[in-house]
């Protein structure tokens, strides 16, 4: 037999290229069929075709016809195609057999060439013969390849390849779709076979990583992608040839030749099989989503941002504190917009100054209020030296920073060689077109640059920072200077007082959380009176801020200047509550009242209401007074007892008007203790009242303890109870003025009682060792009792009393108060209250239940204050 050329060609045309397949294959279906009909072909070149070759689709037949033109071997495949078993077929004339009775003179001369010694190839149609296992008369088209051939006997005869048409023209018609399909996918396509090597590519995926698409034959995924990804996407690519699972869009990020950019492509991997189903390789569908996963990226940006602003509104300002606002600043930034930031304020601002020296070039002094990072505990400084939380610094004058404070502009800094901050940007903090501070984001190497809408809003968070952080600022001098008036008003230090013994505590509100505390209308007083008697008065004005600080001086101011007319303590009240009751009208108490009976005009004026306890101790009875305007009843200790809430009628507070207050009067004990307090103390929105009253008083279990030691004890027991109110606390323990320490008479009127005064007086002075005061104290007694005795009614009585001073006392019954007035050179007499007034530390008189009593008071030897000579005195006087 003539040897056989098997050759394959590729062509463009899907018909072409479908036709050299076939071709291809007919060879290969060649030597198959000569080897199922028992000829060995004697050239390496014949050989069996695979499983899942081209012929599992297309059906080829082979049959030989001898010398005379009939059918002399008939294969098995024939009799697939044909449905005629080689028993009939062997004898047949084809061309009777299967031609078309209008095309057999053709198909004769056909048959005598190609006995002759010619090939031949066409198309020949045929028609199935009776008796077949197909239908009989059936038409079908047949592509025939007839190659002549020598028998052993050297006659002529030939071999017939046959082809199904048909299936042929399907498979033509799937591959030119396939074809289609193939170049014109705007999706990158690849064949992949079972060792993970290219078999093909479209001219899509050519045209995005360069050359022709033969170019990529062969090639692997390490050719393609970063050594990485090609590990993964290799071992992904495994697993679908060996599970047949698909993937669908798995993301691959790499780069193409001649770009830096990174690009992302979306792909999805499916497994392809043969035929007879054996897995042949991997199909890669791949469409680049670079565009899309940026607008991804811009989409999650601006959510971030969109939630980052919402965050920072509902955590940023909820704090008049400037340090506890810039800390709410980076907790809402880091981590979520940057790794590190910090804040620096102007040091100049945070101490009150208006205008620090610096702000307009940007190297004023700062201080760094806040730092947060994600990755490092280290202070970051952005450039130069790393700054602490709370040091004092300033930014060079040609560096970023002091040009973004004296521009008022955002400015990028670089991240230093080496280190651990990839950039920072450093984003003023503008607030009503002033410069407060400096907030610096930065992020480490690794995370993603900032971009312009990074920058655009770290300028959004910076500027509602600075809001807040202004606002601190001028709430924070406000309060400051509201808190510099009200503790103005209150007493300085520990007072002292004749026979007690006295601790205080003030504490504003809010002091124990930690917040800035609010100005309160709380106060707390101890006035001396004449005759070594104390006013102790606590008070508290309702409500909070600087209108209550000023009410409350007001009424301190008033309650001190009451005092000292030594008026009764419900008298005192009475006038305070008329007083408070004229705050709130321009035009006083008379004002107000005429408001109040009008009621739109009571709805224009203000309220001012307040509590008040004013109680008056007298060291030499023991004796204490208590008046109570609505305020929290005193508590009281004595020696041995436990402690009690004193019963005072606790009447309205200031300000109400139209009721009477009531007075209590309580013998104190040697060494009891006296505590008047605020309702901040022991009330609070925790706890009821009277739960913090009952706490209150069982921390005064041992009043025996020195009274700072008490104050601090309670503070610190009751920390739980009480709440947002300021707090006033007043303990004073009773010390009564010992009875050697009074000396008291009673002279009958008549003029040797002047006389015999000056005596009473020079032997207590005597006894007392005070003989450096009896010259003087002579002269002021003998003109006080003369005063008595002309002026004056009844008895006279005269007591001396010494304590830190010597006091000296006359009583009398008249109800004439002495007036002091200057006399003329001319005159003789009229200058006897002149001269108490000079030589007396001070001097007065008071009403008493049964008339009127007039003092004066000498400061005690090796004082201070030095005694008055007695001559000199005598000599100014004229």
């Amino acid at each position: 037999m003539s040897e056989i050329p098997a050759k394959a060609t590729e062509s463009e045309d899907p018909s072409e290229g479908a036709r050299a397949m076939a071709a291809d294959g007919l060879a290969s279906a060649v030597g198959g069929a000569l080897a199922a009909d028992g000829v060995q072909p004697g050239d390496a070149m014949w050989q069996s075709s695979p499983p899942g070759s081209i012929y599992d689709y297309i059906k080829v037949a082979s049959f030989s016809i001898g010398p005379d033109g009939l059918v002399d071997q008939w294969s098995l495949r024939a009799e697939h195609l044909f449905g005629i078993p080689a028993e009939r077929a062997v004898g047949m004339d084809p061309i009777e057999t299967f031609i078309d009775p209008r095309l057999r003179e053709r198909g004769m001369r056909k048959m005598a060439e190609i006995l002759d010694g010619r090939e031949w190839t066409g198309v020949v149609p045929f028609r199935m013969p009776k008796g077949t296992e197909g239908e009989c008369g059936q038409e079908g088209l047949a592509e025939v390849y007839v190659m002549p051939t020598r028998t052993e006997d050297g006659e002529k005869a030939a071999v017939c390849i046959v082809v199904d048409v048909r299936t042929l023209r399907s498979i033509e018609t799937d591959l030119a779709a396939s074809q289609a399909i193939f170049s014109q996918s705007p999706f990158g396509f690849l064949l992949i076979d079972s060792d993970l090597r290219v078999r093909r590519v479209n001219q899509r995926f050519a045209s995005i990583f360069g050359g022709s698409p033969d170019d990529h034959r062969g090639k692997g995924v390490h050719d393609y992608l970063q050594r990485g990804e090609a590990e993964r996407v290799a071992a992904t690519l495994r697993r679908v040839l060996e599970t047949g699972s698909s993937i669908t869009d798995m993301h691959v990020t790499g780069f193409v030749p001649g770009s830096d950019e990174r690009r992302h492509w979306s792909v999805n991997l499916y497994r392809v099989h043969s035929g007879s189903g054996r897995p042949i390789g991997v199909a890669w569908l791949g469409i680049d989503i670079t565009a899309r996963r940026a607008a991804a990226r811009e989409a999650a940006a601006a959510r971030r941002n969109l939630a980052l602003l919402n965050e920072a509104g509902a955590r940023i300002g909820n704090s008049l504190d400037l340090e506890t606002t810039a800390r709410q600043l980076l907790d809402v930034v880091v981590p979520g917009f940057c790794d590190l930031a910090t804040v620096d304020l102007y040091q100049g601002l945070l101490v009150g100054d208006e205008t620090p020296p610096g702000l307009a070039d940007g190297s004023g002094e700062l201080r760094r209020v806040a730092f947060a990072s994600a990755v490092s505990d280290a202070p970051f400084a952005g450039t130069g030296v790393p700054v602490a939380v709370g040091a004092v610094h300033h930014y060079p004058f040609n560096s970023p920073c002091a040009d973004a404070l004296r521009t008022a502009r955002p400015q990028t800094v670089p991240g230093e060689d080496g280190g651990l901050v990839q950039s920072t940007l450093a984003v003023p903090m503008v607030a009503h077109d002033t410069v407060v501070g400096l907030v610096q984001f930065a992020r480490t190497k690794g995370s993603e640059p900032f971009g312009d809408r990074d920058r655009d809003l770290a300028v959004e968070l910076a500027a509602r920072a600075a809001v807040c952080i202004d606002n601190a600022r001028l709430y924070r001098r406000e309060h400051e200077r509201a808190l510099i008036l009200q503790r103005s008003l209150l007493p300085p230090g520990d007072p002292e007082a004749s026979g007690l013994d006295i601790a205080c505590r003030y504490l504003p509100g809010n002091a124990n959380t930690g917040r800035p505390s609010e100005v309160g209308g709380d106060w707390f007083d101890v006035i001396e009176l004449p005759g070594h008697r104390t006013a102790l008065v606590v008070g508290d004005v309702m409500g909070r801020g600087l209108r209550a600080a000023v009410a409350m001086g007001e009424l301190r101011t008033a309650v001190r200047t009451l005092a000292q007319l030594d008026l009764e303590p419900a008298e005192v009240l009475s006038q305070l509550d008329e007083i408070a009751r004229g705050l709130g009208a321009p035009g006083g108490v008379q004002q107000a009242t005429r408001a109040a009976r009008r009621p739109r005009e009571a709805d224009l004026s203000e309220v001012y209401l307040a509590t008040c306890v004013y109680a008056v101790y007298d060291s030499v009875t023991r004796r204490c007074t208590f008046a109570n305007a609505g305020h929290l009843p005193p508590v009281l200790v004595e020696p041995g007892e436990s402690a009690l809430m004193l019963d005072v009628p606790p009447g309205l507070p200031l300000g109400v008007g139209g009721e009477p207050f009531e007075e209590v009067e309580v013998e104190l004990p040697e060494g009891a203790l006296l505590a008047l307090y605020t309702d901040g103390l022991v009330e609070s929105r925790d706890h009821p009242l009277d739960e913090g009253l009952q706490a209150f008083v069982s921390t005064l279990s041992d009043p025996t303890q020195p009274l700072e030691d008490v104050c601090d004890h309670v503070l610190n027991t009751l920390d739980t109870h009480h709440g947002e109110d300021d707090i006033a606390l007043l303990m004073a323990r009773v010390q009564g003025l010992p009875t050697e320490s009074v000396g008291d008479w009673t002279l009958p009127r008549e003029p040797r009682s002047v006389g015999r005064a000056r005596e009473y007086a020079r032997a207590q002075l005597l006894s007392w060792d005070m003989e450096p005061l009896v010259d003087t104290t002579e002269l002021l007694v003998s003109e006080l009792v003369t005063n008595a005795l002309r002026y004056g009614e009844g008895e006279i009585r005269l007591r001396l009393l010494l304590d830190r001073t010597l006091v000296c006392e006359v009583w009398d019954s008249g109800l004439v108060q002495p007036r002091r007035r200057r006399a003329r050179d001319t005159d003789e007499g009229g200058r006897g209250l002149q001269l108490v007034g000079l030589l007396s530390a001070a001097w007065g008189s008071r009403r008493t239940p049964r008339g009127k009593t007039v003092w004066f008071e000498l400061p005690l030897p090796g004082g201070e204050t030095s005694l008055t000579d007695p001559a000199e005195a005598l000599l100014s006087l004229f």
